[in-house]
């Protein structure tokens, strides 16, 4: 943890690092992903001196992840399917949808 970071911050980081090692993650990822959570946090609430746009403007880490939490795994997304057509070659990519992606690939 960051110095000078409040205990509120060192337990949700302490939480967040525990969850990410009962999913299966390694002790390392585990840190790296709460570090950077807490610290996407930390910005938002205007706690560290400096912040990217995206930790400041885009959807808060716990938001997204209660988005997430019912919607299942989802596949690619429509850009990596995309990427995925132009390298192939497929004509008329850039105007269909992630399901005409799909089924072009398939």
């Amino acid at each position: 943890m960051p110095r000078g970071s409040s205990s509120k911050r060192e337990r949700q980081y302490e939480h967040i690092k525990d969850s990410a090692k009962k999913r299966g993650e390694s002790d390392k990822r585990a840190k790296e992903i709460a570090a950077r959570t807490v610290n996407k946090e930390r910005a938002r609430a205007g706690e560290s001196r400096t912040a990217s746009r995206t930790s400041t403007q885009d959807i808060s880490s716990s938001r997204r992840g209660g988005l997430r939490s019912h919607s299942g795994a989802g596949g690619r997304t429509r850009d990596q399917l995309y990427a995925e057509a132009r390298s192939r070659g497929i004509k008329g990519r850039s105007k269909m949808t992630k399901a005409q992606l799909e089924k072009a690939l398939s």
